[in-house]
């Protein structure tokens, strides 16, 4: 098993939100320039200019710690860090600062979204010291060949100071004391991710599925929704395991868990009402306050949740929630070529949030109308003195009724002056100073957005979203993946400087999975297969039967890594084992579906002993697919096109859609096509039900 160095604080690590500063480093000369000059990261190069002599993570830093026998500063963070920003002004601006820093340490800057390995180490090594969850920015302290001594997050300057002169005296007089801790901190980074291979035969079975349900449901908010307690952080895959789990189960209470969510998140200040999109989490308990930057991997997945409850629940609230959060990723995230940037900022004109909020004043002024201006104002709980930091946040009232019986309203005539209020503020912001863009392309959450834009085509059947699926596909294809089979990471002006970790390509295959799934074009589910066997090849342990983060082919760190336990983006070993679940089925692979279940049985334990399961709900979705094997549902014959269409407006999460106007190269299409007719094959474990030839009859079939 994993050691328990609390699954909980391990995922609390994303729960320490930062910001950019999203300045121009162009804008004028510069008295100082080091070594992140020629880096592609916009957070790196928001450092190139500071007197401390940077450098990026690499052998030349490495090798001149050697050399030199100093310690190393490791500081780590990300474009869209607020913190990591004023530590950056405070102390790594500071020419005192920057002369204790280059005399006596090698100092490393390293951007945590383009190097989440080397994150990853140096944030267990401050959960070690501290005892609890860490953040960004994170500044750990380690010997000359990496074993870090020491670390911690955000310092004051006066403090960092005091930090720097001790550790520069211990440098000098006692490292033998700084070596013991360091070999401490190492051994417990590697224990970490230490992993019990399960060799006897997990029984899933239907009361210990009850049993994770029950455990998770303890943990939702039905009053707020998210998780108890505040902050709130969306964390999409929590609630797409209570959309299946309901679906299984029919407990209502799951299905309120989800829709008490999604609606209190797209009516709350998280969501930004006027131009779309979600910012990272909520500071308080009810969504009002965000921490305003807008981060990719939340957006894409919360676009698949939503269409996913929409298929349920047919709210139209959420496929307006889906057309404007895709229109704003389009308006403000996407590559001239196809691919998708990384964040925007929280902050402009050094404010946080100063792009989003408003004054009573402005929004009386843009609309210029008594009446529709104060049916605006009381619906968004918009006042005079503010509702946050003398300042007002958008967020939508829970008794639009009130306003109705109010002024005298229906329905639509409260949508239609809503509605055209938001056009005139939105065109009015556009004339506001923009948070600063991090415009570095990841495989990996451009992997989350293709499921995105597939999922919000399944249940819309817009065009628009399965055009954007395709183009995003290929920009992966053409830019990141290689003839072998090998993934980038990063794409920026032109070029890539990083080998892809597993999440790159867990994500990358279940958004090529997802393709397939619209398109029936087979080439897609080859190149998801091709993937998984250069993960094989390059990642898979034969010690743990678990994939490592990092390749073989990259130079090792201190420690190897396996990515295990979910979070707000699910973990790459769950992807992975959910993506062989799949491939399996489709390709008749049996190898591929007893990993899965190796892997799942690893896990198991961790889940059942856990009272917060939702720390693992990929991996419970995997356990639903164990416990109820996927439906294969074969769509074959001149009009499949039009079923599969129909087929996935339904919300059947435990079925597998394939077929086309021909058998293709599939084992399970094998046979099933006849002339001139298009049937639906419901078939379970390669066994079929009597083709049927309307949508409606396949669904009953499954039930």
């Amino acid at each position: 098993m994993i050691k328990q160095l609390s699954i909980v604080i391990i995922a609390l690590i994303f729960f320490f939100a930062c910001k950019p500063t999203g300045k121009n480093l162009q804008d004028s000369e510069h008295q100082y320039t080091n070594k992140l000059i020629d880096e592609s990261s916009p957070y790196l190069l928001q450092h190139a200019h500071n007197p401390v002599n940077w450098y990026p993570w690499g052998e030349e830093a490495l090798a001149k710690a050697k050399a030199e026998n100093k310690l190393m500063i490791i500081s780590v963070g990300y474009a869209a860090c607020h913190w990591c920003h004023v530590m950056e002004h405070e102390s790594f601006e500071d020419t005192t600062v920057a002369k204790i820093m280059n005399d006596h340490f090698v100092c490393i800057k390293v951007d945590r979204e383009e190097r989440p390995d080397v994150d990853d180490v140096y944030m267990s090594a401050c959960q070690l010291v501290s005892g609890r969850g860490c953040g960004w920015p994170l500044n750990a302290f380690a010997l000359p060949d990496g074993q870090p001594v020491w670390a911690g997050t955000y310092f004051p300057k006066d403090e960092w100071m005091k930090i720097l002169t001790q550790f520069k005296k211990l440098s000098e007089e006692d490292m033998p004391r700084l070596e013991q801790s360091a070999a401490q901190i190492t051994k417990g980074i590697k224990d970490v991710d230490q992993i019990e291979v399960v060799t006897s035969e997990s029984n899933f079975n239907k009361d210990e599925m009850l049993s994770i349900g029950e455990a998770f449901l303890s943990n939702v908010d039905f009053e707020e929704g998210g998780r108890k307690g505040e902050p709130k952080f969306p964390m999409p895959n929590n609630y797409e395991f209570l959309l299946k789990y309901y679906h299984l189960t029919q407990d209502k209470k799951a299905l309120e868990g989800v829709t008490t969510t999604l609606d209190k998140m797209a009516k709350g200040g998280i969501y930004d009402q006027i131009g779309g999109g979600f910012a990272r989490y909520s500071v308080d308990g009810i969504w009002m306050v965000p921490h305003f930057e807008k981060m990719l991997y939340d957006n894409a997945q919360l676009i698949s949740l939503y269409a996913k409850a929409y298929s349920v629940t047919k709210n139209p609230r959420y496929i307006e929630v889906i057309d404007e959060t895709v229109e704003f990723i389009t308006r403000e995230l996407k590559d001239a070529n196809g691919g998708f940037y990384s964040s925007l900022d929280a902050d402009s004109e050094g404010e946080e949030g100063k792009f989003y909020v408003w004054q009573k004043s402005e929004i009386d002024s843009i609309l210029n109308d008594e009446r529709k201006s104060n049916i605006v104002n009381e619906y968004y709980s918009i006042k005079k003195t503010g509702n946050w930091e003398h300042v007002n946040i958008l967020h939508g009232t829970d008794n639009p009724e009130d306003i109705l019986k109010e002024y005298d309203l229906d329905e639509k005539g409260l949508n239609d002056i809503l509605a055209e209020a938001k056009m005139k503020l939105f065109e009015f912001r556009k004339g506001r100073i923009r948070p600063g863009l991090d415009d570095k392309i990841l495989s990996s959450w451009n992997g989350l957005m293709l499921r995105g834009l597939a999922e919000a085509y399944k249940v819309t059947g817009e065009e628009k979203y399965k055009s954007l699926a395709m183009e995003n596909a290929a920009y992966l294809e053409k830019n990141q993946l290689q003839s072998d089979f090998r993934l980038n990471r990063n794409f920026k002006d032109g070029k890539s400087s990083i080998n892809g970790f597993l999440d790159d390509y867990a994500n990358v295959i279940d958004g090529f999975i997802a393709l397939y799934q619209i398109s029936f074009d087979e080439h897609w589910l080859m190149k998801a297969n091709k993937l998984v066997e250069y993960t094989y090849n390059h990642f898979y342990n034969e010690d743990s039967k678990m994939f490592n983060y990092t390749s073989d082919l990259d130079p090792p760190l201190i420690a190897q890594k396996s990515e295990v336990a979910d979070n707000v983006i699910p973990a790459s070993n769950s992807m992975m084992a959910r993506n062989l679940q799949t491939l399996g089925t489709y390709l008749y692979n049996k190898v591929y579906m007893d990993q899965s279940k190796q892997m799942m049985q690893n896990v198991l334990g961790q889940i059942t002993d856990t009272k917060m399961p939702n720390f693992y709900s990929n991996w419970c979705s995997l356990y639903l697919d164990l416990l109820n094997p996927p439906y294969e549902v074969a769509i074959v014959g001149p009009n499949s096109e039009a079923l599969r269409k129909e087929m996935s407006t339904k919300f059947a999460p435990n079925a597998l859609l394939l077929g086309g106007t021909s058998e293709g190269s599939l084992e399970l299409l094998k046979d099933k096509l006849q002339a001139d007719m298009t049937f639906i094959y419901v078939c379970q474990n390669k066994v079929c039900k009597f083709p049927v030839e309307e949508v409606d009859k396949a669904i009953a079939l499954m039930k």
